[in-house]
């Protein structure tokens, strides 16, 4: 899961004209490593081949005393953050870190369009739910250990459904 690309571009458009450093560090103050795991090196190497793609393109400014590349999104750089924004807000995981990584910019996207990932959300995570049920009822082979994280698992499920009906309602 490369989520690196998609937390640059939704800063790119909640900070128009940012530069590398202050993109990187707002990634770190708003603790985005819980998201996905990132180094500097990789934040950087992510940058460069947006920029290369012509996702974002360098605005010259001057900053007080010295010159920084500042970046803006472009119009590629939108369809290419759209489609990030549904892959990564319409997939499920266990733990829906990469949907996660979605809502950070969810005040970036379109709302019917956000309406829509929210329900593929709610209706992955039912099915997850559906299956554990039936297998910690049914399923007699697994050892009490592995029941206990399905019903762990399930617990985190039930809570989920709950946070996206939630949000579904508060749009």
């Amino acid at each position: 899961m490369i989520l690196i690309p998609l937390l640059i571009l939704g800063l790119i458009k909640q900070n128009p004209g940012s530069y590398g450093y202050e993109l990187l560090s707002l990634m770190e103050e708003r603790h985005y490593k819980y998201i996905v795991n990132f180094t500097k090196g990789s934040f950087y190497y992510n940058l460069q081949q947006l920029e290369e793609k012509k996702y974002i393109k360098r605005v010259d400014k001057l900053d007080n005393v010295r010159e920084t590349q500042n970046y803006v999104i472009t119009e590629l750089g939108d369809k290419e953050f759209e489609r990030l924004m549904h892959k990564y807000g319409s997939k499920t995981e266990y733990i829906n870190l990469s949907f996660y990584g979605a809502m950070l910019f969810a005040d970036e996207y379109k709302t019917e369009e956000l309406k829509k990932l929210i329900e593929t959300q709610i209706e992955q995570t039912k099915e997850r739910i559906f299956l554990l049920e039936k297998s910690i009822k049914e399923d007699n082979t697994v050892s009490i250990y592995f029941k206990k994280m399905m019903e762990n698992s399930l617990s985190h499920h039930l809570v989920n459904v709950q946070w996206f009906e939630d949000l579904l309602k508060n749009m």
